[in-house]
């Protein structure tokens, strides 16, 4: 039996953010329901929620305090129940956020812990050291170190690998790994198609009693990834969780996030472990033109091309799984201002990537064009890297404004404004003040873009029309020999062949294989004559050609 997920075109809706219904500004449950048709439009075959269980949204809901009940904020169970429902009913099955490496310390289990230190939840979570001192110097991903104090005053620490208001699980422990798996099984159960499997690679740490070695000797908070990133025990547990699932339900898709993951990392995940792992490692940053004058950061760089050539090459050689293809979600920039400049190479590197061999994830509104929102203030960011970073940059000569621009353009949070519906108040998203603030620009909207044969959107829905054939969705794969200013590749099913040629940098000029080619998208202006073709810059075209 064919595994569905191996043809899925999913689309990541970041709920809060996508559809508000009761004009209280926060997207919930219902809204997207509500959007169920334009999904259908749109051509894809899978949602992506980001978590919407009870949390107290330190972390936009990767904190959670209850995995079997929904925030109030998105909606109720009865909601779910029903997205579920209306989803299936239109053909689209659905993938939730899965967050294995911690809680909120909320938690009743964290509670328990701290409020009684000989309860059996103790266990359930990572304490170490002694008088309040620190067991290591190994820091946190989101700054400082990944110790807190225990408030049962123990002179113990805990560990938190991202806010101190989110400890680390103790894997080591079988009941977590027993009691993680009976919250995959809940959800299932309510007729879920699959999860995805968050920040599963740090799910084991090295020994605590070591420091992470700095040049210096300093005790000073480093990021000491390869203490808690990737280590041996991560597979040993996760393989009794995934086998419990597979038993239970054969086709439920697990995609996992993998992000530092290198090609051979996500090969030996993708073994029984998980269907398809997303990593972070495709767009390596050219750091040529970064000011040295004050931290590497925040500043914008661009894509290293010829790195991503190489990159997408060896995954798509490499991994037997079908890798996943995406641009943005809600851990970086968007694609527009991030990578594309324009909406015309927006398009070209959608084509470029989702016609590869693998799943596309479209991330919302990048269908429409949508970019980072414009944040005014240090505080909007609700980090506490970028105070520190605006001072450097400010000191080194730039601006505030200039600063919180270059901020904006790079964090990950003003990638999650509100979706443009209409020219309603605040574009159809909601009738209230939309929970996260910012300027945004005038992208089109889907009404505006709806009936525009020559719209983004409508770009997007021929584009997915072409993933579903058994050309794009099932043949082989090979990157062709090209200059540095295009990336050219061909797929092949049976006797059916495509080229897919996109200008990635200034206009192009491509020696194609001998065949006779019919244009079937074209983006920009594209010239071909006999077995040449022309691409102005930034322009693609997918070719088709039958031996």
């Amino acid at each position: 039996m064919e595994n569905w997920y191996n043809h899925a075109i999913i689309y990541q809706i970041y709920p809060k953010s996508f559809q508000d219904s009761n004009g209280d500004g926060i997207g919930d449950l219902p809204g997207i329901i509500q959007r169920i048709p334009y999904l259908k439009t749109l051509g894809i075959n899978t949602v992506w929620l980001n978590p919407v269980f009870t949390s107290p949204q330190v972390d936009n809901g990767y904190d959670v305090a209850n995995y079997y009940a929904i925030d109030p904020d998105v909606g109720t169970m009865a909601d779910m129940d029903a997205l579920i429902k209306a989803l299936h009913d239109a053909g689209i099955h659905l993938l939730l956020d899965f967050v294995m490496n911690h809680t909120s310390d909320q938690h009743p289990w964290f509670q328990d812990a701290i409020k009684h230190p000989g309860s059996l939840y103790r266990d359930y979570y990572i304490f170490a050291g002694e008088h309040d001192q620190h067991p290591n110097n190994w820091g946190s991903f989101f700054g400082g170190s990944v110790w807190a104090k225990d408030p049962a005053g123990t002179g113990k620490s805990y560990f938190h690998l991202f806010d101190r208001h989110m400890p680390d699980l103790n894997w080591e422990n079988p009941e977590v790994r027993h009691a993680m798996g009976d919250i995959a099984d809940f959800w299932l159960k309510k007729g879920i198609d699959g999860l995805r499997v968050d920040a599963f690679i740090h799910i084991a740490k090295a020994r605590l009693d070591q420091d992470f070695p700095t040049a210096d000797g300093s005790r000073e908070p480093v990021v000491a990834e390869p203490f808690f990133a990737n280590l041996p025990q991560v597979q040993t547990w996760l393989r009794p969780f995934t086998e419990r699932i597979k038993t239970d339900y054969p086709q439920a898709f697990l995609l996992g996030e993998a992000a530092s993951a290198d090609v051979n990392l996500a090969a030996a995940y993708t073994d029984r472990l998980m269907d398809s792992v997303v990593t972070f490692r495709y767009f390596k940053e050219d750091e040529s033109q970064v000011d040295p004058a004050y931290p590497a950061q925040y500043q914008p760089k661009p894509l290293d091309w010829q790195a991503f050539k190489q990159t997408q090459a060896v995954w798509q050689q490499t991994l037997s799984a079908m890798p996943t293809l995406y641009w943005s979600n809600h851990d970086m920039p968007r694609l527009l201002g991030r990578v594309a400049k324009n909406s015309l190479t927006a398009r070209s590197l959608a084509m470029l990537m989702y016609l590869q061999r693998g799943i596309p994830i479209i991330y919302y509104g990048e269908e429409l064009g949508m970019s980072n929102l414009q944040f005014d203030s240090v505080e909007a960011f609700q980090d506490q890297t970028v105070g520190p970073w605006v001072k450097a940059a400010i000191a080194a000569g730039q601006t505030k404004a200039q600063a919180l621009q270059q901020v904006s353009a790079t964090h990950k949070l003003p990638a999650r404004g509100g979706m443009r519906w209409d020219s309603t108040q605040n574009a159809g998203f909601s009738t209230g003040t939309p929970w996260l603030q910012g300027k945004s620009a005038d992208t089109p909207t889907v009404a505006q873009q709806a009936d525009d044969p020559e719209s983004q959107l409508n770009f997007y829905r021929e584009l997915l029309k072409l993933k579903r054939t058994d050309l794009f969705s099932d043949g082989d794969y090979r990157l062709l020999t090209t200059d540095a200013n295009s990336y050219v590749y061909q797929r092949q099913f049976q006797n059916q062949k495509a080229i897919v040629a996109v200008s990635i940098g200034e206009a192009s000029v491509i020696d194609l294989p001998k065949a006779r080619y019919d244009i079937r998208l074209e983006n920009g202006t594209v010239q071909l004559l006999n077995q040449q073709l022309r691409l102005s810059a930034g322009a693609s075209v997918v070719l088709i050609t039958e031996e």
